[in-house]
C-alpha cells in the first residue's frame, strides 16, 4: 500500500492529505436519493456524458448562428514593385504585378456576408434533433447509474442484515454448544451430541467471517460511487417496504411518455430523417449576399489627395446552382435513406425492449410483494419451532440432529426474507427507474 501511495504522485498525496484529515468526521447518514446525487457527482463516465450533452447544446447555437450574417473587419496594406512608368492617376507608378491595383495599396473595410440556401436550415434541424437525442442518451446513462447505485445501495443493506442473521446464528449455536456440553458434564447426552453441536459451531463462525467479508466489500464498492475516499464511515437508510404499487396503466403510461430510450430512438429517427433532407438541399441552390464599405485606396484617407473620396461600398448577390457532381449527391441521399431504414427497425426494436422490461419489473415487483408476508410468516414459524425444539431437547424428548435443522431453518428463512426484501425494492427501483420517478 505504501509503494502505491509513493507511485501516485504529489497530487495523490494532496487528495490522501486532505482524505485523512477529514476521517475523524461523524459518520454520514445515506439515503437513497442522497446515494444518486452523489453518484451522479462522482461518477467520471456519466460526467463525461453530460459534458459532451452540453456541447451538443451549444451546436445548435452555432448551427443557429450559421444563418445569420456575418461581420468581419478587414485591414491590409499591399505593397508591389513599381515597373517605373508614370501611367496612373496622381503621379504613382504602375505597380509590376497587373493583378495588383496600384504600389501602394490600403484595404480597411467591413463586411457583411449572408448565404441563404437549404443547407443552413438542414445544419439547424439536425443540431437540434442530435441536441435531443444527446438529452436522452444523458437520462439512459443517468438512469443505468441510478440502478447501478440502487442494487449497490439495497446489497450493502442486505448484506448488513445477512451479517446481523450470521451474528444471531452464532451466538445461537454458541449456546447450544454450552447447552450439549453442559447436558453431557450431567450424564444426560452422549459425547456425540457435544462433537454434533461443535460442527454447527465451527460452520457458524465461518459463515459469519464470510457474511463480515461480504459486508465490508459490499460497502467499498458502494463508497467508490459516494466518496473521495471509499472508506469513508457512513450509514444506509433502511428502504420502504411498504410503498404500494402503481397500478400497471399508470406504469405503462409514464414509461411511454417518459421514457429516455424510447425518446433516444425517436430522436435517432428524426436524426436521420433530417440527414436525408440535407443530403437532397446540394440538389437546391445558395444564394450568397455581400455588402462591403470602407476603403481600398493607395491613400489610407478618406480622401485622396485629388480630392476623390476614397470611402465607399460595394454589394455583391451570387447564385450557384448544382449542375453535375458524378451522381455524388445521388448517393449521398441514399445513403442517408440507408441509415434512416435502419433507426426505423431500432425504434421498433427499442418499442419491443420496452415492453418485455416492463413486464418483468412490474411481474417481479407484485410476485416479491405478495411473497414478502410469507417470508415473515417463515421466520416466525422457524423461529417458534427452534424455541420448542429447544426446550424439548433440554427435557430429552429431541435430539440434537433436530436442534440443528431448527436453527438451520431459521437461518434460511431469516436469509430468504432479506433477500425477498432486496428483488422487492430492487424492483420497485426499476419500475421507478422505467417511468422516470426516481
Amino acid at each position: 500500500m505504501s509503494l502505491l501511495l509513493a507511485g501516485g504522485g504529489s497530487e495523490y498525496a494532496l487528495a490522501q492529505a486532505a482524505a485523512t484529515s477529514t476521517s475523524p468526521a461523524a459518520t454520514v447518514s445515506i439515503s437513497l436519493n442522497d446515494a444518486i446525487q452523489r453518484a451522479q457527482a462522482n461518477e467520471p463516465a456519466f460526467a463525461a456524458i453530460a459534458a459532451e450533452t452540453k456541447a451538443t447544446q451549444l451546436d445548435r447555437s452555432i448551427a443557429k448562428a450559421a444563418l445569420l450574417p456575418s461581420l468581419d473587419y478587414h485591414n491590409q496594406f499591399l505593397y508591389t514593385q513599381p515597373n517605373g512608368e508614370v501611367t496612373q492617376v496622381g503621379g504613382q507608378a504602375a505597380p509590376r504585378f497587373i493583378a495588383n491595383n496600384a504600389v501602394h495599396e490600403y484595404t480597411s473595410q467591413a463586411t457583411v456576408n449572408e448565404t441563404l440556401g437549404l443547407q443552413g436550415v438542414a445544419g439547424v434541424q439536425r443540431a437540434s434533433a442530435a441536441s435531443a437525442r444527446a438529452a436522452a442518451e444523458l437520462e439512459v446513462a443517468r438512469r443505468g447509474l441510478v440502478s447501478a447505485v440502487v442494487g449497490l445501495y439495497f446489497g450493502v443493506l442486505a448484506s448488513e442484515r445477512k451479517l446481523t442473521v450470521s451474528q444471531r446464528a452464532a451466538g445461537e449455536a454458541d449456546a447450544f454448544t454450552n447447552l450439549a456440553q453442559k447436558r453431557e458434564a450431567a450424564r444426560e447426552v452422549a459425547h456425540a451430541d457435544v462433537v454434533k453441536a461443535e460442527l454447527q459451531q465451527q460452520q457458524r463462525q465461518r459463515d459469519l467471517a464470510d457474511a463480515q467479508l461480504a459486508f465490508d466489500r459490499s460497502r467499498l464498492e458502494l463508497g467508490i460511487l459516494l466518496f473521495p475516499d471509499p472508506r469513508t464511515s457512513y450509514t444506509l437508510q433502511a428502504g420502504d417496504t411498504s410503498a404500494a404499487l402503481p397500478t400497471r396503466a399508470e406504469v405503462e403510461a409514464a414509461a411511454g411518455r417518459m421514457n429516455p430510450e424510447l425518446k433516444s430512438a425517436l430522436a435517432l429517427v428524426r436524426l436521420n430523417e433530417i440527414d436525408v433532407l440535407a443530403a437532397k438541399a446540394a440538389y437546391m441552390p445558395d444564394l450568397a449576399l455581400n455588402f462591403t464599405y470602407g476603403i481600398d485606396a493607395p491613400q489610407f484617407a478618406v480622401n485622396g489627395p485629388d480630392g476623390i473620396r476614397n470611402l465607399g461600398y460595394s454589394a455583391s448577390a451570387t447564385l450557384d446552382i448544382p449542375v453535375w457532381n458524378w451522381l455524388s449527391t445521388q448517393n449521398k441521399v441514399k445513403q442517408s435513406q440507408i441509415r434512416r431504414d435502419a433507426a426505423r427497425v431500432a425504434l421498433t426494436a427499442t418499442q419491443k425492449r420496452l415492453i418485455v422490461a416492463l413486464d418483468t419489473f412490474y411481474a417481479e415487483a407484485v410476485s416479491v410483494r405478495t411473497q414478502l408476508a410469507s417470508l415473515d410468516a417463515s421466520v416466525q414459524t422457524a423461529a417458534e419451532s427452534l424455541r420448542l425444539t429447544r426446550l424439548r431437547y433440554t427435557g430429552g424428548e429431541a435430539t440434537v440432529l433436530e436442534v440443528v435443522d431448527a436453527e438451520n431453518a431459521l437461518t434460511g428463512s431469516e436469509i430468504a426474507r432479506e433477500d425477498g426484501l432486496v428483488r422487492y425494492q430492487a424492483a420497485l427501483a426499476n419500475l421507478q427507474t422505467l417511468t422516470g420517478t426516481l
